[in-house]
């Protein structure tokens, strides 16, 4: 029978081994996208082909479209938070990809734009588009949906549109193995960056 001393000694043990061991629990895959090919084009209208073209990186992948007044613009902005912690760390070897499913709307240079008016630098930051039919097959292959909600016209007989979405952060390993999603526009950041060191 253990005596106080040996009782808090156990307990103090069971401690340390908890925070040594249970913290490096590997994050499990949720899917294997390393045989996926979605021939798109980025914010250059370049040919694009995901996940081939990101074959032995790690992937920071969102999905959004330009016109979306509030969860968008704060997943790309968590994004850029992400990465500039990353890039501060010495972690350089992170490829960033947005992907709109407005792919009707959101062109190459809309795309581009929206990237610029962010300063963001597009060397290992993607922005996405293409076919919709193909957009949409990449869609359903990650689970992420994306529903033409409602249509208003503004006084100035603008057009204000929008899509209710899935609002997402996935990770993807080098081996191009879908690991984990966080949530996109409250994203709790060191716990991204934490699972992206650890898979990286």
């Amino acid at each position: 029978m253990l005596n106080k001393m040996g009782f808090k000694k156990l307990s103090f043990a069971i401690i340390i081994a908890f925070i040594f061991f249970g913290c490096g629990k590997d994050i499990p895959v949720i899917k294997d996208l390393g045989k996926s090919s979605y021939k798109l084009i980025d914010q250059d209208s370049t040919k694009f082909n995901f996940l081939q073209d990101l074959k032995g990186k790690t992937v920071v992948l969102s999905y959004i479209y330009t016109n979306c007044p509030d969860i968008c613009p704060l997943t790309t902005h968590n994004i850029i938070s992400i990465k500039n912690k990353l890039d501060n760390d010495g972690i350089t070897d992170v490829e960033y990809v947005e992907i709109s499913f407005d792919p009707e709307r959101d062109s190459p240079s809309v795309l581009k734009n929206y990237a610029e008016v962010r300063g963001i630098k597009l060397n290992n930051w993607h922005f996405l588009t293409g076919d919709k039919k193909t957009v949409f097959n990449l869609l359903d292959e990650v689970n992420v949906r994306a529903l033409p909600g409602d249509t208003t016209i503004t006084p100035k007989n603008d057009t204000l549109y929008y899509f209710i979405h899935t609002d997402r952060i996935s990770l993807i390993d080098k081996q191009g193995r879908l690991r984990i999603n966080f949530k996109g526009s409250n994203a709790n950041k060191n716990e991204i960056i934490n699972s992206i060191k650890q898979i990286n």
